[in-house]
């Protein structure tokens, strides 16, 4: 039994991701394929524009076997927990390879920047003095890389494809990355094509005449139009009303003050962020940040990985549950399972509030098909 891994928001579900999922089956023609999925919000601080059933019932219809779910605390975290999280995931799950896209195309250069950078003392020196110098943190790691390598790494699906190979590489799995080319550039912002970015399709959201031909006929059925803008009135209320925000993941002393400030000068999340950016905070931490304080999600959460959530499988998939051990692989709802996922319930309640999504539905059954 041969298992290929995927990790991906797939918000939305458009074209790309279907090439991508394509050339997948056939690069692996009998493989059993495995889903991990980012659920109702997503790692660059944003909110799904479809909620995470639909995806699940739209990654069953094309052709995975196994759907699980990336805990809410680890897929709004950064690159390097949220790589950690997925391909400990895909561990547990006995995959023998991991897919991914990125725009550099070359895993053998990302196995040799991960055998260059780790435990290396030059490299890590390097990164504090670049964050000594006001930059953020993966722009930091991104030029002292460059000064210890001469490569640069710094398009999302790269950064995020390097996460995984050392990821893959420090715990010694048995799981073999393959890339493959992204066909079209993350940063556009104009629908030119029929695969365009998921970020291109999101800014045309109201004109569903622009984006129509940019996704399955599925997938454009199920979309909302919806935005993490709608939740500006919750986030500005907590940033007025908590005087424990240093407690909120991403939140520190260099910024809290400019919060409290700016916060009353804004009528919007984009302008908050464009009033307290910086080169030492980036666009996609800020969001992330506003996030976890309209989540009240604390600095000490949970990283490890320590149940599976199932959100669907066909038996393909069940064969693949049957060898899972030594961890709980949660399939139906059971009470004594709410520790577990607590944090991803109460997302999906503050989900719920500028959508139709009913937070009952975190203690449904997998689907099954």
């Amino acid at each position: 039994m041969e298992v290929v891994g995927v990790i991906a928001e797939y918000n939305p579900f458009h074209n790309g991701h279907l090439y991508h999922l394509n050339k997948i089956k056939e690069m692996f023609p009998s493989a059993y394929l495995v889903l991990v999925l980012i659920g109702n919000f997503t790692q660059r601080g944003d909110v799904s524009i479809i909620n995470k059933w639909d995806k699940t019932t739209l990654a069953l219809d094309y052709g995975y076997d196994l759907i699980v779910e990336l805990p809410f605390n680890i897929s709004t975290s950064s690159a390097s927990i949220y790589a950690k999280g997925a391909v400990d995931i895909l561990n547990k799950l006995n995959c023998d390879y991991l897919v991914f896209g990125s725009e550099t195309n070359d895993v053998e250069l990302f196995k040799k920047l991960v055998n260059i950078t780790n435990d290396n003392d030059e490299y890590e020196d390097k990164i504090k003095y670049y964050l000594d110098q006001g930059y953020n943190y993966p722009k930091s790691c991104s030029l002292a890389l460059k000064d210890v390598s001469d490569v640069v790494i710094d398009k999302p699906n790269d950064v995020l494809g390097l996460e995984y190979v050392r990821n893959i590489i420090n715990s010694n799995s048995k799981i073999k990355p393959v890339s493959i080319k992204r066909t079209n550039d993350y940063h556009e912002d104009e629908v030119l094509d029929e695969i365009a970015s998921a970020t291109s399709i999101r800014q045309n959201i109201s004109n569903i005449d622009i984006i129509k031909n940019t996704l399955p006929n599925k997938s454009l059925k199920l979309i909302k139009n919806i935005s993490i803008e709608k939740y500006f009135n919750y986030i500005k209320y907590e940033i007025i009303s908590n005087d424990n925000l240093l407690d909120i993941l991403d939140v520190d002393e260099g910024i809290l003050n400019k919060l409290k400030k700016e916060i009353y000068n804004v009528n919007s999340i984009d302008e908050l962020i464009l009033k307290i950016k910086s080169k030492r905070y980036s666009y996609n931490r800020l969001k992330r940040m506003l996030l976890h304080i309209l989540t009240n999600t604390k600095k000490d959460y949970n990283t490890n990985i320590n149940y599976i959530r199932v959100l669907g499988f066909n038996d393909n998939g069940k064969k693949i549950l049957k060898c899972v051990k030594n961890i709980p692989v949660i399939t139906k709802y059971k009470k004594e399972y709410d520790h577990l996922f607590n944090d991803d319930i109460k997302a999906s309640k503050i989900y719920g509030l500028i959508t139709d999504y009913d937070y009952k539905e975190e203690y449904k059954s997998s689907i099954k098909r």
